[in-house]
């Protein structure tokens, strides 16, 4: 370890540096000597690294989602040319070079945050060793000494003896305790975090070999943060388990705003997309724009939860365009007005036979009994004779009667007996 260390020396000023600036501040509110003021220190020295590594962490993200696409086509090389491995190697080259995707991207933030890691450890064996250390001086070293955090020493481990930890004004059990809690916390983040990606952010379409390979290092990566946690000093676990709890975060916020597609983080983010959407009629903000886009682009090579979320927009009457906004679509607008104006017209109320024959008697200021008038026929007013009245009178009748053609009837055949 000393080895290592060395090779990092370069970088151990400047985070005791930093370390130091911070203690200054916390150490003015909790006083100088406490666990709290080099506890934070430490703390706010891994937000600090975090933020700088902002960047790198899109690359990865980018990265890992750009190997996910390749999947299929990797395999595809691998089961080519599954017997020459050198030919393998040359075709994923290519084809890592023509999509423009490097692997080692996913590891970026872990390879940038070594050198602090490392640092950090030094500075820490330093101040257990009670050796001044970058710009901590004597009287630095000796208040970090004193500062404890729930009661064992910042620079204590798991495997120390008792003679060191009486030593750090502490107690053996006190620093077990501890320090055990502490690594159990920092693997159960790290699961936690490779977990929620690999059961919410992947695209469940696609089964690959680097899935079962992601499915593996979710156990294996709490194992060995637990194997090599007890080596560790207490404030390298403060700086790890913040670390962990930094990046779990950052994960989250990236799985919920911008999902990968094909997953079941996508399939919730535009469901909550196409109630916002609905609702003001449009999209807010540059991050809903360019998902909108993303998916407009695809065209006929959208995913089952993208073709839902277009055709969810197509029934509340809204289109999708291609700069990511949403507008009023013409022709659902169109179909809508004239729904409305359909129902605003009231359709007649359908009358019984009764209420229809009550209705018309009404109107001919008749009374409503379906019985005869008694009135005789020769009482009503003669009308001036017709030409037509020469007729017989069976003509006459025959066309008074409902349900007869007019004109002269066609005689029965009379019955065979």
């Amino acid at each position: 370890m000393d080895t290592i260390a060395s090779l990092f020396s370069f970088i151990t000023t400047p985070v005791s540096w930093v370390i130091v600036q911070f203690h200054s501040v916390y150490g003015a509110i909790f006083g100088p000597d406490t666990g709290w003021a080099w506890g934070l220190s430490i703390v706010s020295l891994v937000i600090l690294i975090r933020i700088c590594l902002i960047p790198l962490f899109v690359k990865q993200i980018k990265a890992t989602r750009a190997m996910q696409t390749l999947q299929p086509e990797m395999k595809k090389i691998q089961e080519r040319y599954k017997n020459d491995r050198q030919r393998q190697s040359e075709e994923m080259m290519k084809l890592y070079k023509e999509t423009g995707t490097n692997p080692l991207s996913s590891c970026l933030p872990i390879l940038a945050q070594s050198p602090f890691f490392f640092a950090l450890y030094h500075v820490l064996n330093s101040i257990a060793s009670n050796d001044t250390i970058g710009v901590i001086n004597e009287r630095l070293l000796e208040s970090a000494q004193k500062a404890h955090i729930f009661g064992a020493p910042l620079a204590a481990k798991f495997t120390d003896s008792s003679d060191k930890v009486e030593a750090l004004n502490s107690s053996l059990t006190d620093v077990r305790v501890v320090t055990a809690i502490m690594i159990v916390l920092m693997s159960l983040s790290q699961f936690y975090t490779q977990r929620q990606l690999m059961t919410k952010n992947v695209d469940t379409t696609v089964k690959t070999p680097f899935m079962q390979q992601q499915k593996m290092l979710m156990y294996v990566f709490p194992i060995i943060f637990a194997v090599f946690g007890i080596n560790f000093p207490v404030g390298v676990l403060v700086y790890w388990l913040t670390t962990n709890v930094w990046t779990m975060g950052q994960q989250m916020y990236v799985i919920r705003n911008n999902p990968t597609p094909g997953s079941k983080a996508q399939a919730a983010y535009l469901e909550r997309l196409s109630k916002s959407v609905s609702k003001h009629g449009r999209t807010r903000g540059r991050g809903e724009r360019a998902i909108v886009k993303a998916i407009v682009a695809k065209g006929r090579d959208r995913n089952e939860y993208e073709r839902k979320f277009i055709n969810g927009l197509n029934k509340e009457g809204l289109a999708a365009q291609a700069d990511g906004t949403v507008v009023k679509s013409e022709s659902t607008a169109a179909a809508q007005a004239e729904e409305a104006a359909a129902t605003k017209r009231q359709q007649p109320k359908r009358q019984t036979k009764s209420q229809r024959q009550s209705g018309t008697a009404k109107a001919a200021g008749e009374p409503t009994s379906l019985t005869k008038s008694s009135e005789p026929e020769d009482a009503k007013p003669a009308g001036p004779a017709k030409k037509d009245s020469a007729k017989p009178a069976g003509s006459t009748r025959s066309r008074a009667q409902s349900g007869q053609r007019k004109g002269p009837q066609r005689p029965k055949s009379p019955s065979k007996k």
